[in-house]
């Protein structure tokens, strides 16, 4: 195992049993690659994500394309990629969708490693088995099980009509590879997150599925982004708490803040329409036009209400630009 991944690894117990799959694991083992970016100490993304990453990214062409979670590679200046091999090539972040929070590598030299064929992930459900894949070979693969399908909201202004949640967990799933009993790639390692479970909560890995990458591939190679209009970004961390929605953080110099929201303000109504849950809020911003729009919302503070109106931007506008190979 190289030493770039640290000297743990998953019992034996745990890992996945080649006899119990349907492909060969050794050489799906070798598709992953350890992914460390650096991000400038300015970056819009610095004081949340850090300037320093580490995680892992999932050959999928045999050009050596490299698909990761996005959060990796924002704004990233340098990127490193070290196959299973322990090769070290550079590589550019090539492009980041901050609607399903997948993002691409290009490598800058030849990885020398196979590509992993992607799968679907509406053929698994709950309960089924499933293999994590983290850059190390057998000892960072985890034998795991679906133990949920379902919608998935984020504070960041995120919104997954379908995420899939694992367990056995690991804090550091970042850019892993979700892995049918088929070998086939299912989704792509992003949160860790509480999952409840009855009237129990237990802690859960969320993967995006890959079938949102095949209809923005393309786009993402020829122009950094898919081509849909950008959505309207407020700057407005929303939490819920005890029912209703809080702010409970605000981008410095943002929509939110700039339009006059404070932390602490509970949010009651967008555009005169109720929400109450961040799904629902989310969905009824973006139902307002693209990037730029005017959004009303209905707040509360101190026990009065207040309208205030919040002209959105594209978030995509707040980041640095990888420089062009």
């Amino acid at each position: 195992m190289s030493s770039t991944t640290g000297s743990w690894s998953f019992p034996a117990r745990l890992r996945p049993k080649q006899e119990e799959l349907r492909f060969d694991l050794e050489a799906a083992l070798q598709s992953i690659v350890l992914l460390r970016s650096e991000v400038p100490d300015g970056a819009f993304t610095a004081g949340v994500l850090g300037t320093e990453r580490l995680g892992h990214g999932i050959v999928i062409r045999e050009d050596g394309l490299v698909l990761t979670i996005g959060y990796l590679i924002t704004e990233a200046e340098t990127i490193w990629l070290t196959t299973h091999e322990g090769a070290v090539v550079a590589g550019h972040a090539l492009a980041h969708d901050p609607v399903t929070g997948f993002g691409l590598v290009l490598p800058l030299g030849h990885l020398d490693a196979p590509a992993m064929r992607r799968g679907e992930s509406l053929s698994v459900a709950v309960g089924d088995a499933v293999t994590v894949m983290g850059h190390g070979g057998l000892a960072h693969a985890l034998d795991a099980r679906i133990v949920a399908i379902r919608e998935f909201a984020g504070y960041w202004e995120y919104l997954l009509e379908r995420a899939l949640f694992t367990a056995p967990v690991h804090p550091q799933w970042a850019g892993t590879a979700l892995v049918g009993q088929d070998g086939q790639l299912l989704g792509v390692g992003s949160l860790l997150v509480q999952e409840s479970a009855g009237t129990r909560t237990q802690d859960a890995n969320m993967f995006v599925p890959i079938d949102l990458l095949q209809p923005i591939l393309e786009e993402m190679l020829t122009l950094g982004r898919p081509a849909r209009a950008p959505r309207p970004w407020l700057g407005m961390y929303t939490t819920q708490l005890q029912g209703v929605l809080v702010v409970g953080g605000l981008t410095q110099g943002g929509p939110a803040q700039r339009a006059g929201v404070r932390l602490g303000d509970v949010l009651l109504e967008v555009a005169d329409t109720a929400v109450e849950d961040l799904a629902s809020m989310l969905r009824k911003v973006w139902s307002l036009g693209p990037a730029g729009a005017e959004i009303p919302i209905t707040l509360l503070r101190g026990g009065k209400t207040s309208a205030v109106s919040i002209h959105s931007a594209d978030r995509n506008d707040f980041l640095a630009k990888p420089r062009r190979h």
